[in-house]
């Protein structure tokens, strides 16, 4: 993945002053098609009040990712302005202003690391260039402290609050032109910073999508088909409406492209029916008073138990497609001094947000304003105007901050169906989704299906590997999140490798969880390294670096690899680690090492866990070593990203996984999709490993190679190899 070319004008800024002083609005817009089709402008906003505050508008989703208080930062940094004097607000979903709006791929600081610092950059020069005709000096013998335009010469300050007014007369300058602060005389970028938002949270002040209130609104629950897309045959919606409190019972009828192709995240309104009440206990009730009859469907054939025999089937065959063929693995693996073969598995996920999903919605003379805990606003404003008829211009969104999103988020069916019960209705309405509604309703994280030979030579060099990975598609093209990059590591390190894809139809709707594909393949492929590792007799951690090679890069873009980078956080993990110690560990303790790549991200990471004689374990401690460039934007957030990172990765490998039966979803709430408890979490020691290269994200990927080093140490401590989760604990029993 590669920045984006960015060029920036005069014309590109846009200021205005009024009595409440200076407001600049900054894009910078990429070159045609880095985003898709057309041009797409990057956009924040910076306002200067009299009183020398100054305002920053945070431009992406809040989901708990501390994005609304790291890209101000990026602001505030250049700007030159003292962090306590800045307020930040979340600003409206407005691509015309802000460009694409989203969180997502770990990608906020990667496409905002230079732009949004050079907003702070303008709005600094512009205010330099006020005073300085204020004083009748040249700008150049002009410098800034915290809020202040100072000239040394003379001795002469002005704040920030009295030179706003002035700017209506600056020509802003080409952001291009200036020179942006040395890292060293960093005031705000690299210190640790809380959440902007921490003490409204735990003091329990409305900021999410479910506090939402309006004038005048009512409450709405929308009951689905547990079979995913069935439409309504009949209702009988008389015991809703006899519920005290119950204003509205309705069939939604749906759109054809709800599920179109079949599994995939759709784009329109599923069927079902909908119950609006004065109060949503009214309205649950209500639902729960309806009786309801679906049509057949064809996703009522499958299940779990079906794909795992579909999937045996097409594993002991070859491939659909050959997706990567290099070398000549048949010959190298019959040629190889020791062989092993393993076949992998993993689950469906649910996202299991703590904030179920929910919308409010009012739809008002013709126009329709929603407030929206999304990842992704924009395509859920067209879903609404596409399924509602509408112009997407007649419909406001609020990014209201969502109690995590996961990937979730990314796709709006809640907001959609919030719109088309506003508009039923004829008032505002908020829909909240049950918890069971949350987890049988989800777009999961895909399971999948591997099954691996590989070969090492009598040095202990890998020469052979190959994958069939059998997953769900349409023959030619994998659901959401289901596929497999050609690239995919270690890829591009083994001389003779093969990768071959086969698919299996579906109807369960899938899509992006935290490190989409990689939360998955990381476990698979870095325990089968850890297996070949044994199988040379090698030790892991020196047998990963002897594959990664002398190098610092392997390959080219857009499939290049860091090979340095990874070595680099291999060996500072050993070194955290003391792994060269580990063979002094306790009976039933062992330590395991896994790597991965992801969303620009080295990390490699070690696990230490305690196995008891009954299978319960216990994972001790975890160590991560992380290279996302040269500089960590704000500590205090990275450290939370790495370390819930780690946590999630072990809880989806401990306990969690999604089955079907009969075209439905089994688990229905956290009491048989447990999570993590307070109590099994480890502590997780991070160290950042600093490179000189362009920051990048820490949203997801230091989860993908948490999975594989607790499995991988799970068979240190007890010769068993995990091979499927969520890890059954009967089997590690002594």
């Amino acid at each position: 993945m590669t920045y984006h070319d960015v060029k920036a004008n005069r014309r590109e800024i846009l200021a205005s002053v009024s009595a409440a002083g200076l407001t600049l609005s900054f894009a910078v817009a990429p070159k045609a098609g880095a985003q898709g089709a057309g041009v797409t402008p990057l956009n924040a906003y910076v306002r200067v009040a009299p009183s020398g505050v100054v305002t920053i508008m945070a431009k992406n989703p809040e989901l708990g990712q501390g994005v609304k208080t790291m890209l101000p930062m990026l602001i505030a940094e250049e700007l030159d302005v003292a962090w306590e004097n800045v307020r930040v607000e979340q600003a409206l979903s407005d691509p015309k202003t802000f460009g694409r709006q989203f969180a997502g791929g770990s990608m906020a600081t990667p496409l905002h690391w230079e732009e949004l610092r050079r907003v702070g950059a303008v709005a600094r020069a512009m205010l330099i260039q006020a005073a300085a005709l204020a004083w009748n000096c040249p700008p150049g013998e002009c410098s800034t402290t915290p809020g202040n335009v100072l000239h040394k010469a003379s001795g002469k300050s002005r704040t920030y609050g009295s030179l706003a007014l002035a700017c209506a007369t600056i020509t802003p300058p080409d952001p291009r032109s200036l020179t942006l602060k040395d890292p060293k005389t960093y005031r705000i970028i690299g210190k640790a910073t809380p959440q902007y938002d921490v003490a409204k949270i735990v003091t329990g002040q409305p900021l999410f999508g479910i506090d939402v209130v309006r004038p005048g609104m009512l409450f709405a629950t929308y009951q689905k088909a547990g079979v995913f897309g069935a439409k309504v045959a009949s209702a009988d919606v008389s015991g809703a409406l006899a519920v005290k409190g119950v204003r509205k019972a309705f069939v939604v009828e749906g759109t054809a492209d709800a599920m179109s192709p079949p599994g995939s995240l759709g784009q329109g309104l599923l069927p079902g029916v909908a119950v609006v009440a004065d109060t949503w206990w009214a309205a649950n009730k209500g639902r729960n008073k309806l009786n309801i009859t679906w049509a057949d469907h064809p996703t009522s054939s499958q299940s779990s138990t079906g794909f795992a025999a579909q999937a045996k089937a097409l594993s002991a065959g070859k491939g659909q497609r050959t997706t990567r063929n290099d070398g000549d693995v048949d010959a190298a693996l019959a040629s190889a001094a020791k062989t092993v073969e393993a076949t992998y598995f993993y689950p469906y996920l649910s996202h299991a947000n703590m904030e179920p999903q929910n919308c409010t919605a009012e739809f008002k003379d013709g126009k329709l304003e929603i407030w929206a805990p999304t990842q992704n606003p924009e395509p859920g404003r067209q879903l609404c105007a596409r399924t509602l008829g509408m112009k997407p211009e007649d419909i406001t969104v609020h990014m209201v901050r969502a109690g995590g999103g996961f990937g979730r988020r990314l796709a709006n069916d809640y907001m959609v169906e919030a719109a088309w019960i506003a508009r039923e209705t004829g008032a505002p309405v908020k829909l909240l989704w049950t918890r069971e509604d949350d987890m049988q309703h989800d777009h999961y994280r895909p399971a999948g299906f591997h099954t691996f030979r590989g070969g090492v030579d009598a040095s202990g060099n890998l020469v052979a590997l190959h994958d069939h990975f059998v997953t769900f598609g349409n023959g030619t093209a994998a659901s959401n999140s289901a596929g497999m990059a050609a690239a995919e590591y270690p890829a591009q390190f083994v001389p003779n490798l093969r990768y071959e894809i086969s698919m299996m139809p579906s109807g369960i709707p899938t899509g992006p969880l935290r490190a989409p594909g990689s939360n998955a393949l990381a476990f698979v492929f870095q325990s089968f390294i850890d297996e070949l590792a044994h199988t040379a007799k090698a030790d892991p951690l020196a047998f990963q670096i002897k594959l990664l090679g002398d190098k610092p890069v392997v390959g080219t873009a857009p499939a290049s690899y860091g090979a340095g980078r990874m070595v680099g956080v291999l060996k500072a993990v050993g070194e955290m680690s003391g792994w060269a110690g580990r063979g002094k560990l306790p009976k039933g303790e062992g330590m395991g090492v896994a790597c991965y790549y992801s969303h620009m991200g080295y990390f490699a990471e070690v696990a230490h866990v305690a196995v008891a004689p009954d299978g319960a374990i216990k994972v001790k401690k975890v160590w991560v070593a992380a290279d996302v460039g040269r500089q960590i934007i704000n500590p205090h957030g990275a450290l939370n990203q790495v370390q819930g990172s780690v946590l999630d990765g072990l809880s989806e490998a401990l306990h969690q996984q999604i089955t079907i039966d009969a075209g439905r979803v089994e688990q229905n709430n956290f009491t048989d999709y447990q999570l993590m408890r307070i109590s099994e979490a480890p502590p997780v020691e991070v160290k950042f490993v600093i490179t000189d290269f362009p920051p990048t994200g820490l949203g997801e990927p230091a989860l993908p190679p948490a999975i594989p080093a607790l499995t991988n140490a799970i068979f240190a401590a007890t010769g068993k190899r995990i091979r499927s989760l969520p890890i059954q604990t009967d089997m590690l029993k002594a």
